[in-house]
Formats: structure tokens, sequence, C-alpha cells
């Protein structure tokens, strides 16, 4: 790894073939046209930082049947990073993910250069050659992290595929949160409980990444696509009969169009998903209610408690009593 200082002169060397084809330019060409100063990995005022020991790693992550699957390896925070620039040749031998809180920035990978602002988010594969630098005049305000574990590629490979290598934030407070609390527990020390809680919260963090419009707390997201407005039609209407055709108008779908969307997305079909939403609430019934079968049949608009009945048990894999008398004692 180039972890070294570096001098923007130093840029005129070629940088394994990602400095080239980009436009058909130099990388040192087209991105590094700016003063001759000295870039740093580190060493920002107010900057957190935290290297886990790689004994640690090896000896109570990696081998750790929980945690194993997916930790965190390296972690921190530069604040207003100016003069911040990494080059690394051969790629990490981590995956990377950065969030840029403030300020600007830019990241080449994959031969492409990719500029960075507030609220974007980058992620980089291990072992993936790739540049990034903080913006001259504006420099960016980054957490960031390294990770591993034996899920850890095909995560980010999910990553990449649904959101590709750049994305946005829309909704960063929980995000953010997530990753101070994952820096406090490791900056109070290795121990067992302290590295089990930080790397059980990084499924969090990545989750609330990979699914951020999901994540939003639902007064607070915006604008709702055709699926999600469906869905929020099907839970006020829970105790109606609804078909295809009423709730692909809910969505302002053709019933064809949104049959196949839903289902390529959610891999059930309207009506299934419209029956686990009952199931769902009936459950809440049983637990929480005295009603009886029938009456929550009626509640959930079945006139029919036979066929709620074998309804539920497809669903639940049990009959309505059956789950009351073993979910109660």
């Amino acid at each position: 790894m180039n972890d070294y200082l570096v001098k923007v002169n130093d840029l005129s060397k070629p940088y394994d073939g990602v400095n080239e084809g980009y436009d058909g330019l130099l990388y040192d060409q087209k991105i590094a046209m700016i003063p001759d100063v000295t870039r740093k990995k580190e060493g920002f005022s107010g900057q957190k930082a935290i290297v886990l020991p790689r004994k640690v790693l090896s000896e109570r992550c990696a081998k750790n049947d929980i945690i194993g699957t997916l930790y965190i390896t390296d972690i921190g925070y530069y604040p207003k990073a100016r003069h911040h620039y990494r080059e690394r040749n051969t790629g990490a031998e981590q995956h990377i993910l950065i969030y840029c809180h403030k300020g600007y920035g830019s990241m080449v990978l994959n031969k492409k250069r990719l500029e960075i602002e507030p609220g974007d988010f980058f992620i980089i594969s291990a072992k993936k050659p790739h540049v990034y630098m903080a913006d001259e005049k504006n420099p960016w305000s980054i957490y960031w992290l390294h990770f591993k574990g034996t899920v850890a590629a095909q995560i980010v490979a999910v990553i990449e595929k649904t959101i590709g290598s750049k994305g946005f934030l829309k909704h960063s407070e929980q995000t953010i949160s997530l990753f101070k609390e994952m820096y406090a527990q490791l900056e109070r020390g290795y121990g067992r409980d302290n590295l089990m809680y930080a790397n059980m919260c990084l499924w969090h963090f990545l989750t609330s990444i990979m699914y951020n419009e999901k994540y939003a707390p639902p007064g607070d997201r915006e604008v709702k696509d055709e699926l999600n407005v469906a869905i929020d039609f099907m839970k006020k209407n829970i105790s109606e009969v609804l078909t295809v055709e009423k709730i692909a108008a809910a969505a302002n779908l053709s019933v064809s169009h949104f049959t196949y969307l839903f289902k390529n997305k959610t891999g059930f079909t309207p009506i299934e998903y419209f029956n686990h939403l009952k199931i769902q609430q009936a459950c809440q019934y049983l637990l929480f209610t005295e009603l009886r079968v029938k009456e929550i049949s009626h509640e959930l608009g079945i006139d029919d408690p036979y066929y709620f009945t074998r309804m539920f048990t497809k669903v639940m894999g049990m009959s309505p009593n059956t789950y009351r008398e073993k979910r109660i004692h």
C-alpha cells in the first residue's frame, strides 16, 4: 500500500492503469491539476481513529463464529481533512466505506473519477486499486471504516449492484449515530463484549446504507415509490377485501406492470403480501386481545373463519389457537 506522504507532482507516474484511460488523459493531467503541496493520509486537527491490533482481529474476530462473518478492522473520523490523499496501487486488504459529512472530495475507481459531495458515500472492494482525496478549497469531513469477514465481499457486492460504488444518504442522522456507537465501544478496548457489540452494530450500520430510504422514519420519507405506496394502501385497508386491480390503481400502475414490479422486489405476489400483513395483524389480536378466532377473522375482512384458520396455519405453521397458547404461556 502507498501509505507514505506523497506530493502531487509524484502523480506524474502512471498508476497501474488506473491513472490512464480517464477521458483519454493521464490521471495527473485530468485530476491532479492542483497546487504542489504535501498530501496527507492522516494528521488532521480533531481527527479520531482506531486501528485494531492484528492479533485481536485474527484471534478474537476472525475466529469468532458470530462476528467472524463481518468485523471492523479500522475506523475513524477526519474533520476538514485538508490535503487528505490516499493512493493504493494494489488496493487495501479490507473493504473500505467512506461517508462525506461535509465538504468535498473525489475518488478514482475503475479508471473513472467520481466527485464526492456532502451526503455522499463510496465503497471500495478489497484489493481494488484506487485513489481518493479531499478538495483543496473545501476539504471533506469524513467518517470512514475498513471491514472484513466471511460475508463482507457478498455485502459489498450487493451494495455495488443495487446502489453502485457511490451513493447518497438522504437520511444520515441515525447512520452517523450508529457509527459513533461502534467507535465508542471500540474506544473502550477490545474485550469480548465490546467487540461483539461494535461488530453486531456493523450489520445495522451497513443495512442503514443499503436501505437508506426504508431506514428513515415513515414521516420523513418525502417521496415514496410505487411499492411503498401500495404497501401503505394495504396496511390502511387491512380489514378490507382488496383485489390486485385496486392495489395497482392506488400505486397508479397497470395491473401487469405493478404485479411484475412487486413480485420482483418483494418475492411475493401482491395478494400473498397482503395476506401476510393480515396474518401479522391477526397475531397481534391473538397475543394482546381476548377476541375469538371468529371475531379476529371478521376484523380482518374474512367472512369465513375456517378459511382464515387455513390461511393462518399455512403462513404460521400452526393454527390460531395453538399460536395463542404457545406464545402466551
